[in-house]
């Protein structure tokens, strides 16, 4: 990386920021200027190795050629045309995420929040309109400990109280189970139901993997009742697990998928429902829209990810190297983690609260040239991009060694 010329601090741009910017995050203090692949450069030219992957955004690590090729050709043709009209790339887009997910039709959308309160409204409408429940009556079953995004809707059926306090009055309609309870989710399950919206994985929660037989029993279950299996693969998806989606590790197909962050590849935001046929054609032509969604920039680069994807070596690396994770992992236990969960290359990290808190532990690596982030008190995630080298890896879990045994 060649960094340019820079006149102004880290320090100095970190005090910039706090007059002029709302304090809804609170990152670690490294201003990245430059980043290629799995190691980011900050202001004054030093060097991180990533290994949180913008929450999966990242799964091809940062500026990745075929990427950024795809999304330079594109701004030299086409940009935005809005849904008012056709554009060359967006069939190409949609018959590829199709293809490669094993599901029918695509709306395209941007952020993963969106693609979340989409697949709610298609829920609703499909239960009304399908299923015959009474009209406002439709119900959605979620999981507690849950990330589905901060919007208003999405906040409603979160059990952070970070995340909902003072963002009240909350949307009704929604009932929360224990996850990985497939006896709490029958009980809740009942004729009003439109979906089963949950997370493979929990992400935010710390990387919570449910127990084996969980997601195909949860399709059973949305089967047997006749409502919709939403799988929320916005950070499990597209590689990062050691499949395409993290689904697959139990040959599950969901009613409905939602798709994000890796599917920008680091450069735009775009994001998607993907669902059988019967469940998308409930939309009819001014229900649901977005003047970006689909756009042509966003379909190139999401074309170029499917391209990589339709390869199966991102998701072999994963699995591979997601060897390499755990067994890494295994070996602190007793170290400084009192435990870990890990599929693939991710995993939820959690550290003896006695060494420190997870932001503590975040701060330390990146002073020596880690960067990764806390969740929930002493747990830190660890996502790196799906491009990270063994040597690279072995590098950072020796690392997390270090700074787990060395005095504060």
């Amino acid at each position: 990386m060649t960094a340019p010329a820079r006149t102004r601090s880290s320090a100095d741009l970190i005090r910039a920021e706090a007059p002029v910017l709302a304090h809804n995050y609170h990152p670690l203090p490294v201003v990245v200027a430059s980043a290629e692949g799995t190691w980011v450069e900050d202001v004054e030219g030093r060097r991180y190795l990533d290994l949180l992957a913008g929450y999966s955004a990242l799964n091809f690590g940062h500026r990745h050629p075929v990427l950024i090729e795809a999304a330079h050709r594109q701004l030299d043709q086409l940009t935005l045309t809005s849904r008012a009209f056709h554009h060359d790339r967006l069939a190409q887009f949609a018959e590829s995420l199709a293809e490669l997910t094993g599901l029918d039709m695509v709306l395209p959308m941007n952020t993963g929040a969106e693609a979340v309160e989409s697949a709610i409204k298609v829920a609703r409408k499909w239960a009304y309109e399908v299923k015959g429940v009474a009209p406002d009556q439709a119900t959605i079953v979620v999981a507690a400990d849950n990330f589905h995004g901060r919007t208003t809707t999405i906040v409603s059926f979160s059990t952070d109280d970070t995340a909902r306090s003072g963002f009240g009055p909350f949307t009704p309609g929604f009932r929360i189970v224990p996850y990985n309870d497939l006896a709490a989710l029958e009980a809740a399950v009942d004729e009003t139901t439109a979906a089963v919206l949950i997370e493979p994985i929990q992400g935010e929660a710390g990387v919570v993997i449910p127990d084996d037989g969980y997601l195909a029993g949860v399709r059973e279950l949305t089967r047997r009742a006749g409502c919709l299996f939403i799988a929320d693969e916005i950070q499990s998806g597209l590689g990062r697990t050691g499949r395409t989606l993290a689904v697959e590790h139990e040959s599950v197909v969901p009613d409905m998928l939602l798709l994000g962050k890796a599917l920008g590849g680091g450069i735009v935001p775009v994001s998607a429902v993907v669902a059988r046929r019967d469940v998308l054609a409930v939309l009819r032509p001014g229900e649901h829209g977005s003047t970006f969604g689909g756009n042509p920039l966003a379909a190139a680069v999401g074309s170029a990810v499917v391209a990589l994807l339709e390869t199966g070596e991102f998701q072999r690396r994963a699995a591979e190297l997601g060897v390499v994770l755990r067994d890494g992992l295994a070996s602190l236990v007793g170290k400084g983690v009192v435990g870990f969960r890990a599929r693939g290359l991710w995993a939820g990290v959690d550290i003896d609260p006695a060494i420190g808190t997870g932001r503590e532990i975040s701060e330390r690596l990146m002073r020596e040239g880690i960067l990764v982030k806390d969740t929930h008190g002493s747990t830190i995630r660890l996502a790196p991009p799906l491009t990270i080298t063994g040597e690279e890896l072995r590098s950072a879990l020796g690392t997390l060694e270090k700074v787990l045994t060395q005095e504060a």
